[in-house]
């Protein structure tokens, strides 16, 4: 009796093992698999890449199993091996991609706004919306006409101006950059770039133009909110 007790808690145990092998399988299953048809294709990592217009980076950490691919590189790569999406992913690696490509979605969005918002200050060079007193009278004028204000408060306007804008520049460019610092850190340089800018002209009584970065602040405020 205490044998027949000691077999079946080992086959139990066996069985157990098992499936916990077999789930580990599935969580490694995509990156094996496509370990294994780019092998039976001949191709190389670097190959491979160049079919699926990624770089040989990707491929090389999709094999490695540290990221998956996003959603439209998974459909090429079913495609190009001619198997189904099921095939390649279990239901977890499914959801996963599923979440990781709705946050990029996100991201390219956010990264969109907040760089078409800082680049449209560009406007301020050429549009009037600076005060210039001229003749004892104050007319409105762009940030190149403008010359009724010190010399280094000019200096300032344009080197906040030009900062804002060549963020937006970056911003814009570099929307598939993962570098960490970059990643944690472009909207806060954004929204510190365009507060500080807001209480300059706020102190140097420019309303019109901090009026307008008043309302960038609360655009960018209110996605971060959204998105966060």
């Amino acid at each position: 009796m205490n044998r027949s007790c000691y077999c079946i808690i080992c086959i139990t145990m066996i069985v157990f093992k098992q499936r916990t092998y077999g789930k580990e399988r599935i969580r490694m299953e995509f990156n094996e698999k496509l370990q294994e048809l780019r092998k039976q294709k001949g191709l190389t990592q670097e190959e491979l890449a160049e079919t699926l217009y990624v770089s040989r980076t990707a491929v090389s950490k999709w094999e490695s199993g540290r990221g998956y691919p996003n959603i439209e590189s998974m459909k090429a790569i079913a495609k190009f091996f001619g198997i189904t999406i099921d095939e390649l992913l279990s239901g977890d690696e499914l959801l996963i991609i599923a979440e990781e490509d709705t946050k990029n979605k996100e991201m390219h969005l956010r990264d969109m706004v907040f760089g078409l918002l800082d680049l449209s200050i560009v406007m301020f060079f050429f549009l009037p919306f600076f005060g210039d007193k001229a003749n004892g009278a104050i007319q409105t004028v762009s940030l190149l006409g403008l010359s009724g204000i010190e010399s280094y408060l000019r200096a300032v306007y344009l080197a906040a101006v030009i900062a804002t804008a060549v963020l937006g520049i970056l911003t814009l460019v570099l929307q598939n950059y993962r570098k960490a610092f970059w990643v944690n850190n472009k909207n806060k340089i954004s929204l510190g770039l365009n507060a500080i800018a807001a209480l300059v002209f706020i102190i140097s009584q420019q309303p019109y133009a901090a009026a307008f970065l008043f309302i960038f602040l609360v655009i960018k405020g209110l996605m971060l909110i959204k998105w966060r």
